[in-house]
């Protein structure tokens, strides 16, 4: 909750952060000089460590912070980057939400359930009396939702800033940074991709190559929060490769709101990038492309293809189609037909053999006649996609579709299920057992009882849980498959493929920290403000 002593938000930072106040860095490097008052008693057990300062004490940067993400990959992305510069000025991220100072909330706003969970959290917060910062899509597209009011806000353009947000809510004020970054007036792509950050799988490395996207679906809330296209340079987003691999990643995942749009506003393409971030994959590593929409995809198809074959990217691409109906795709607006998607599908899988198509299908979009649903049923049945999004349109307040004449919730509800029962008729992965492949273990699988490895194709493997594995390619024999997994044995004469480089990080150590305090000098010559 918002202390008492503040009745008014402030729209920024610089509104509360005067020329004689001290900044953040200094307070860092004035820490050590802090000596909290001891409180004696007559039992030695009462006292407390010098160390360790009061639970309620106000010095902002010794305080415990859970962190909660919903969402997309590039979501988590910015979540990351949030903990690592939270970490690297000295406070605690832990894992247990009730120990925790603050709750740092990061939000998604793609669907109703998701936005729920997020309302549901800010209110638990407020009634265990914790110190609240929000990120993420949803307060950045509608900042003021009554619930929203009072609390701290952290934009998605915003997050290298997440310490002095976080800085000043611990303090008692209530701050919004929701600005977007600009260049002489040019939308920059966001936050510097050289900031600290803990990765939540210490072997994977999530890079956010462009942000926003050029399209205007009536259906979509988050264009409204992370506007359009805004891309990172080549040669920035390789160095950011290259810090991974040093650093003992042996996966990358390329993400955006639309990978396929890449470079457009930048002059150059995804597949240019693609062919300079190859260059620096070690031998075994690996690289997973991201979504891209159709339209920008179907101008790349020949360059794409040689790509999706070579031997360190993953054959795996996930292309939305959202509905097999032209009509409900017009509706939609989502620049491009049925024949358009088919075209690109057909292509790549004639010269990416056995490339895996992920795609996503929004059931029961304003307008969709059952004629509508059952040519997407058709399409389902035609390429029995191995991994399919299915989901039941909910209409996000401020969106076109919102305002359309709506399906009724229990035909939205049914098509959602008789489109899931299409999708569970078949199994993709049978005919591949007796198989030898090789397959990149990276982490472990939910009941414990596995290692979780992907093949050339990104279909998941489970392994056996022999430590030497994690983070190597190592060659097993697929003795059995269910609907979304395999299971390999390794072979008598595996080999095991150590990828050249560096030792993985430990989970929770902090990316980006090659030298002591070089963070924080970074960030003491940062400019002080900056337009809101």
């Amino acid at each position: 909750m918002p202390s008492a002593s503040c009745d008014t938000l402030l729209d920024d930072i610089e509104d509360i952060v005067s020329q004689e106040d001290s900044k953040p860095q200094d307070r860092h490097f004035a820490r050590k000089h802090v000596v909290p008052k001891v409180r004696r008693r007559n039992t030695q057990k009462y006292l407390q460590d010098e160390n360790s300062p009061p639970r309620d004490s106000t010095i902002p940067g010794i305080q415990k912070i859970w962190i909660r993400t919903w969402g997309c990959s590039h979501n988590n992305s910015d979540g990351e980057y949030m903990a690592g510069q939270l970490a690297a000025y000295g406070y605690k991220i832990t894992e247990n939400a009730s120990e925790a100072d603050l709750w740092l909330l990061n939000s998604c706003t793609v669907k109703n359930p998701a936005e729920d969970h997020f309302r549901n959290s800010i209110k638990k917060a407020q009634e265990e009396n914790k110190k609240i910062v929000l990120a993420g899509c949803v307060p950045q597209a509608q900042p003021r939702q009554d619930y929203l009011k009072g609390l701290s806000i952290i934009g998605v353009q915003q997050i290298d800033r997440v310490v002095e947000v976080v800085e000043e809510t611990i303090k008692g004020h209530s701050v919004r940074l929701l600005s977007q970054k600009k260049d002489n007036g040019k939308r920059l792509g966001g936050a510097r991709l050289d900031l600290p950050k803990i990765r939540r799988n210490p072997l994977i490395e999530i890079i956010s190559i462009n942000t926003g996207c050029l399209n205007a679906c009536t259906y979509c809330k988050t264009k409204h929060a992370r506007g359009n296209l805004a891309s990172y340079p080549v040669d920035e987003l390789v160095d950011r490769a290259k810090q991974s691999f040093q650093e003992g990643v042996c996966e990358i995942w390329l993400t955006s709101e639309d990978t396929g749009a890449y470079g457009r506003d930048i002059g150059t393409s995804l597949p240019a990038l693609l062919w300079k971030l190859v260059e620096v994959i070690p031998e075994g590593a690996m690289l997973r492309l991201g979504m891209t929409n159709p339209p920008y995809i179907l101008e790349h198809l020949e360059e794409m293809a040689k790509i999706l074959n070579h031997p360190r990217v993953y054959a795996f691409l996930h292309i939305p189609v959202q509905s097999a109906s032209d009509t409900v795709l017009m509706e939609m607006k989502r620049e491009y037909c049925v024949a358009d998607f088919k075209r690109v599908v057909d292509f790549l899988k004639d010269k990416v053999p056995g490339i895996t198509i992920a795609t996503d299908i929004i059931c029961g979009f304003p307008g969709e006649t059952d004629q509508d649903f059952q040519e997407t049923v058709k399409l389902v049945e035609e390429y029995k996609f191995p991994s399919l999004f299915i989901n039941q349109f909910y209409p996000r307040p401020g969106t076109p579709a919102a305002k359309m004449e709506q399906v009724p919730a229990q035909v939205k509800k049914q098509r959602t299920k008789d489109l899931s029962q299409v999708f569970h008729s078949y199994n993709p992965y049978d005919h591949k057992i007796g198989e030898r492949q090789k397959v990149l273990v990276t982490e472990e699988s939910f009941d414990s009882k596995f290692y979780v490895a992907h093949n050339r194709f990104y279909e998941q493997v489970l392994v056996p849980k022999n430590p030497t594995f994690m983070g190597k390619m190592v060659e097993v024999n697929v003795y059995e498959s269910g609907k979304h997994f395999m299971k390999g044995q390794p072979v008598s004469d595996a080999k095991v493929y150590a990828p050249s480089i560096s030792k993985p990080l430990a989970k929770g150590e902090i990316s980006g920290l090659t030298e002591p305090g070089k963070w924080c000098h970074q960030f003491s010559q940062q400019p002080s403000s900056e337009p809101g």
